[in-house]
Formats: structure tokens, sequence, C-alpha cells
């Protein structure tokens, strides 16, 4: 089966909060069998920033709703925004 890459852009609650924290949580609470591939800090507006990752799993395992449902449960994310889903 082949497996797909999904790039998020998690949005933090507030400006002050710790990127590298909030990443280590994310990484910590995605559902098993899903990668890690890259993450990068992008700058949204006023001094907010957005962690943008990208991840991989299996085609089998289904939609993103876990994924994000998971990063939703993290306190301090405000919003998960699934900008593509591709297959490797």
């Amino acid at each position: 089966m082949a497996r797909v890459i999904i790039t998020l852009k998690v949005m933090p609650e507030d400006v002050d909060i710790d990127q590298e924290a909030l990443l280590e949580k994310i990484k910590e609470n995605i559902p098993k069998g899903t990668d890690v591939r890259a993450t990068e800090i992008v700058p949204v507006a006023f001094g907010l920033k957005a962690i943008r990752m990208n991840v991989a799993r299996e085609e089998s395992m289904g939609g993103t709703e876990d994924i994000e449902e998971a990063i939703m449960d993290i306190e301090g994310i405000a919003q998960v925004e699934v900008e593509r889903v591709s297959r490797m």
C-alpha cells in the first residue's frame, strides 16, 4: 500500500507560546504509525508564528481526522489546518 505525505499548519493560541516545546508535544501526541518528516516555524502576522509540518503515514490508515484531533487536544493549540495530502 502507498504512503501519503500530509502538510499541516498548526496555529498556537498566543504569540507567547514556546513553539519548540509545542512542537515536541505534537510529536509525542500524534497517532502511532504517523512519522514527522519536516517542520518549520513560519510567521503569520503581528508576531504570531505557525508550525508547518509534513507527516507521513500508510494510506490504509485513513484520513487526517485522527491527527487533527490529537493535535487539537494539546493545550495551547488554536487551530490545525490540512494544507495538502499527496502520495509519496
